[in-house]
């Protein structure tokens, strides 16, 4: 009797918490559910010229009309703060280092160094110089921003997760969102000045231009077919640091070959005189860090122009940002970026002098810095307080016992402004490159077409005005002056610009653009080795005349492998009958090199993954030891950082084998070679695994979730994208990491918006309940393309007075 009484109450208990549990889960739910957006219906908005609709198809994506641009301009705002808003707050405390605010004292390390400038301060001045009419479209976004916000239900979940309210929108905080960019797309200029400080002041000048060359082989640059300079000679010896291991005080590291190549964007237009409709085809692909939601918001705008046309442009926009179109047609001109890695900052070390004290020494002679005091505000911490001395030339950094001034073009006061709308009105291709070197945001290569097929090529952003060309200026600078640091910014009008080439055909992907004088206007702030273009160049010269935007679109899909080939013949040639002899591994390794490679970056290619992986691996086994050391300057700081060009360097040691440079503890350089094939093997072999499961696919596995899930590691499964297995690597068309590479992919021929394809790895919504939060990924990960405008509209939102 008294055990049938304990499973009765046990039994009841149990009910009782299954209850508590069913409760509280529809509790979670209807909490998320009261967050997700308003899809249709009808809203009141205050200051409405006219009725503004937003139409969604069924990928979310919205087709925003009205009649006056402002509306539109608030329409936008109240829907991306409704679908995006947290993604919002992350990048406008990015750009302002306010991030601790919301996550606590383990933020305080990546906002300080961004407090050095001061950026929030910066875009208040920026607004009151702005101009009424650009001041007028940025208040309207944001009182759209901050109504979508109120509108909500519930606030945005994240928030609940992290324990936070979120607090409104201003118009500051869109310009802390282009700089938050600027950070994303230049934040390693330091570092990267910083390694090639280190590597010329330990290295003779016959060394540091042998290892830090300027061009290479791979160049595929836009005005010639390459780059015709003579090899630098091997010097007669290498360097005392060269091939050092690791000091023994040096912090553990993962194999390069875990790296990825974090470089961006690939575009291209084809002329008129090429195309199957005779105007111009444009195609981008940006690549950046890749999360839920994606970076890109699509969205397509109608509303009339200054003559009163109705105009319907396409493309994507920045959430947070001034409502403007990033990449994409109005029309008539159709646009892409890739960033263009120029030299838009310098470091330049200020002298002291204990007589002078509170002052520095910069090449104008000596100075007080002003100084500024910047509050950190620390969730569930008191807050922090951090002084920025600020020079002449910028906030000043010290690094390695030595005071460094941050001369970078973002902190010009021109070096943000809302010129993107300029482009919203050009008509020609002409009137587009002319916009576009007016433009403030970090500099980019710029590509148009119009729908006269003409086609041409500029840069966007602040070019600084140097007095001084040459590599020089992207190593640290001596407070003496003997080499000069920028000066001033170079009229829209001298920005170098390229119109019609012969070939009908212009593509940039990071690498170097010109091979002529114009040049030394950009400089080089880690431009990419060259293959990616030399091969983005190749497939448009194949597609011939009468391209088509299906071709044009699949290029960006190219991952043959015609970078790597060349490593994987030395690892077979490394790999002859004496290094075989009675070693099972190796001749494993040899025969899947043979046997599973296509020549491409395929899932299922053991032999790709075996071949990068042997590259990485010389790189370590000669840059390891050097790297713990430059490190040790800055986190982010390397030899392939300093140089991109690094593996045509090793390339050429590991063919011409020079005695002199054959690292200690090597026979020889097929020593070395093999040395890095057995790291590989015992690497990948690990914890009993195969040598032969050992696949691309199985390397390069998808990880792209919602930054919250760092917070609530239990939430990752719904928070994140299928473990999908993705074709591509660095140095071809098709870049793709775990979590970096293709943000998106256009292709449109201006004026025929309808035949335009797109695809990017997330949906619209960054709310996992949504039926947008993970539509077209899919796709994405197949290389398939959905239509660029949206499709017949399945909710409609109305604004009205």
């Amino acid at each position: 009797m008294q055990r049938r009484a304990l499973r009765i109450w046990a039994a009841r208990v149990a009910l009782g918490v299954f209850a508590l549990l069913a409760l509280a889960a529809l509790a979670v739910w209807l909490f998320l559910r009261a967050s997700l957006p308003k899809l249709d219906g009808e809203v009141r908005a205050a200051g409405l010229h006219a009725p503004v609709s937003v139409a969604r198809d069924a990928h979310g994506v919205p087709l925003i009309a009205g009649t006056n641009r402002d509306d539109v301009a608030y329409a936008t705002g109240f829907v991306q703060a409704q679908e995006r808003f947290f993604q919002m707050d992350l990048l406008r405390r990015v750009g302002a280092g306010e991030l601790a605010e919301l996550f606590g004292p383990r933020a305080v390390a990546l906002d300080e160094p961004r407090r050095l400038h001061r950026f929030r301060a910066r875009a208040a001045a920026v607004l009151q110089a702005m101009p009424a009419s650009d001041r007028r479209l940025l208040e309207r976004y944001v009182n759209g921003v901050n109504a979508g916000l109120g509108a909500l239900d519930a606030r945005p979940f994240e928030y609940a997760l992290v324990g936070a309210a979120p607090r409104p929108w201003t118009a500051a905080d869109s310009l802390l969102v282009i700089w938050a960019m600027y950070i994303d797309l230049q934040g390693k200029h330091e570092a990267r000045e910083l390694a090639r400080g280190w590597i010329a002041e330990h290295s003779d000048a016959a060394q540091r231009d042998f290892l830090l060359p300027e061009s290479s082989v791979w160049d595929a640059p836009l005005d010639a077919r390459r780059i015709d300079a003579p090899a630098t000679p091997i010097p007669a010896r290498a360097p005392a640091w060269w091939g050092r291991s690791p000091a023994a005080d040096a912090p553990p590291t993962p194999p390069s070959s875990d790296s990825v190549d974090h470089l961006g964007s690939n575009n291209w237009a084809i002329a008129g005189s090429r195309s199957k409709d005779g105007a111009a085809i444009v195609s981008d692909d940006m690549h950046l860090n890749i999360k839920l939601p994606n970076t890109w918001y699509r969205v397509a705008f109608q509303f009339p122009d200054a003559g009163g046309t109705v105009r319907r442009m396409v493309g994507v926009t920045l959430p947070g940002a001034p409502p403007l179109l990033v990449v994409g047609s109005n029309g008539r001109v159709a646009w892409g970026f890739t960033n263009s890695y120029g030299d838009f900052l310098d470091l330049v070390e200020v002298g002291t002098d204990p007589a002078k004290p509170g002052q520095v020494r910069t090449p104008a002679g000596w100075e007080r810095p002003a100084e500024f005091t910047e509050s950190i505000l620390v969730k569930g911490g008191p807050a922090r307080s951090l002084v920025v001395r600020e020079s002449s030339l910028g906030p000043l950094r010290v690094v390695g016992g030595r005071s460094y001034a941050i001369h970078w073009t973002a902190h010009a006061p021109d070096a943000i402004n809302l010129n993107s709308r300029l482009l919203e009105d050009v008509a020609t291709l002409d009137e587009a490159l002319a916009a576009a070197a007016t433009i403030g945001i970090p500099q980019q290569n710029f590509v148009a077409g119009d729908t006269r097929g003409n086609i041409g090529w500029t840069l966007t952003g602040l070019l600084p005005r140097r007095t001084q060309a040459g590599a020089g200026a992207t190593f640290p600078l001596a407070a003496d002056g003997a080499a000069q640091t920028w000066s001033g910014r170079l009229a829209p009008s001298e920005h170098p610009t390229l119109r019609n080439p012969a070939s009908g055909q212009l593509s940039t992907a990071n690498s170097r653009q010109l091979a002529g004088p114009g040049a030394a206007l950009i400089g080089d702030g880690g431009l990419d080795l060259g293959a990616r273009n030399h091969q983005v160049r190749e497939r448009l010269e194949a597609l011939g005349d009468g391209a088509d935007v299906g071709g044009a679109y699949r290029v960006a899909l190219d991952d043959r492998a015609l970078f790597l080939a060349p490593w994987r013949l030395r690892a077979i040639a490394a790999l002859d009958a004496n290094a075989l002899a009675g070693n099972a591994a190796r001749a494993q390794f040899l025969e899947l090199l043979r046997n599973s490679w296509n020549g491409r970056a395929s899932v299922d290619s053991v032999g790709y993954r075996l071949t990068r992986n042997f590259m990485w691996t010389v790189h370590d086994l000669l840059f390891e030891g050097v790297n713990g050391e430059i490190a040790r300057l800055d986190a982010k700081a390397s030899v392939a950082l300093a140089s991109k060009r690094w593996p045509v360097v090793v390339a050429r040691l590991l063919d011409e084998q020079p005695a002199a440079w054959l690292p200690p503890g090597h026979a020889d350089w097929r020593a070395l070679q093999l040395a890095a094939i057995d790291r590989v093997i015992a690497e990948l072999t690990t914890n009993g695994a195969r040598l032969a499961d050992a696949r691309w696919g199985e390397r390069n596995k998808v990880a792209i979730a919602h930054p919250i899930s760092l917070a609530v590691p239990f939430l990752t499964p719904w928070l994140s994208a299928p473990p999908d297995l993705l074709p591509g690597d660095a140095h071809m068309p098709r870049v793709a990491g775990r979590s970096f590479g293709q943000s998106q992919r256009m292709t449109v021929t201006p004026g025929k918006e309808a035949q335009g394809l797109f695809t990017m790895p997330g949906g619209q919504s960054g709310h996992p309940l949504s039926p947008f939060f993970l539509r077209g990924h899919d796709a994405w990960v197949r290389g398939e393309a959905a239509p660029l405008l949206p499709g017949p509209a399945r909710h409609t939102l109305t604004f009205v007075k």
